[in-house]
């Protein structure tokens, strides 16, 4: 071999090269279908206009200045952190022990896993309107209530009951899911630790506690990932129940975002809060991967 062959780059040795023409595909379609629309929604999220033939107007970070003076928009963001913070802890715990029991030998087993992970599988929309149906003012519920002479509950109509009603949903939504990634986790957990730790004395307590969770971590970080982006992306829900009232109670960031968009037709404002809404949830995600990150031996 030559001493220039030798002086050249590591990328251009015949391996580099066949890795990155077997790369070059996936790169070519995570380039045009997620890094370039990321770089075009930061800047429409930098101009305003109507897009026809009148044209666009650089306007800056104006639309983010208004985001940010904007009433509205802060409730919207408050709204988006009580739906997530009420949804997210009850989707995680909920399937964790309802993984914990089905991974045990019970009758109707099979049967019992395959009615919890419907829900995963089964239309946001067709949900939705069952859900509209069962909660309207003269709906099941209220019939239900009314057998234990309960008055009738304006649930949809309230700002007091509408968003828990969204909440309750979501995750009903999300336990199947959940419960199925738990389980594939748990099958993982080699059984002789457990054996070993009834001969130590540990109780089932101890066992879940210092075997189950450890053994969980990886599975932990990616249901928390999902479950996080899975809410704040929530919005057939909304559309379809509340359509964001009543007063704004139930409006969340992306039902605010499709309103400006496709509503008001301001392009540039719902670019600026999509773009927000993609700061998030980079960020929390980084968060969680920080905090369930491995530590040190």
């Amino acid at each position: 071999m030559s001493p220039q062959s030798d002086s050249s780059p590591a990328w251009l040795d015949d391996e580099a090269v066949a890795a990155w023409l077997f790369l070059a595909p996936a790169l070519l379609l995570l380039g045009l279908f997620v890094l370039w629309p990321i770089l075009y929604l930061g800047y429409l999220s930098l101009v305003t206009g109507s897009f026809t033939q009148a044209g666009v107007q650089w306007v800056g970070l104006k639309n983010y200045w208004r985001l940010f003076s904007s009433p509205d928009f802060w409730q919207v963001i408050g709204n988006t952190i009580y739906f997530t913070v009420a949804t997210v802890l009850p989707s995680l715990v909920i399937p964790l022990g309802l993984a914990v029991l089905l991974n045990r030998n019970l009758a109707l087993r099979g049967f019992l896993r395959t009615a919890y992970f419907i829900p995963s599988i089964t239309s946001l929309v067709a949900v939705g309107l069952g859900w509209r149906w069962l909660f309207q003012a003269d709906g099941p519920i209220n019939g239900f209530l009314a057998n234990f002479g309960i008055d009738p509950i304006p649930w949809l109509s309230s700002t007091i009951w509408a968003m828990p009603v969204l909440i309750l949903l979501s995750i009903w939504k999300q336990i199947g899911f959940n419960m199925v990634v738990f389980l594939s986790g748990l099958q993982t957990i080699p059984v002789s630790r457990y054996e070993a730790a009834e001969l130590d004395g540990a109780g089932p307590w101890q066992q879940f506690w210092y075997i189950t969770l450890p053994g969980l971590r990886p599975t932990l970080v990616f249901a928390t990932v999902t479950t996080v982006i899975f809410t704040l992306r929530s919005f057939e829900q909304v559309y379809i129940i509340t359509g964001g009232g009543p007063l704004n109670s139930t409006n969340l960031l992306v039902y605010f975002i499709y309103e400006q968009a496709f509503a008001q037709f301001d392009f540039g404002y719902a670019a600026a809060g999509a773009t927000l809404l993609l700061g998030i949830t980079f960020v929390l995600v980084y968060l969680q991967l920080q905090g369930f990150k491995d530590e040190p031996p």
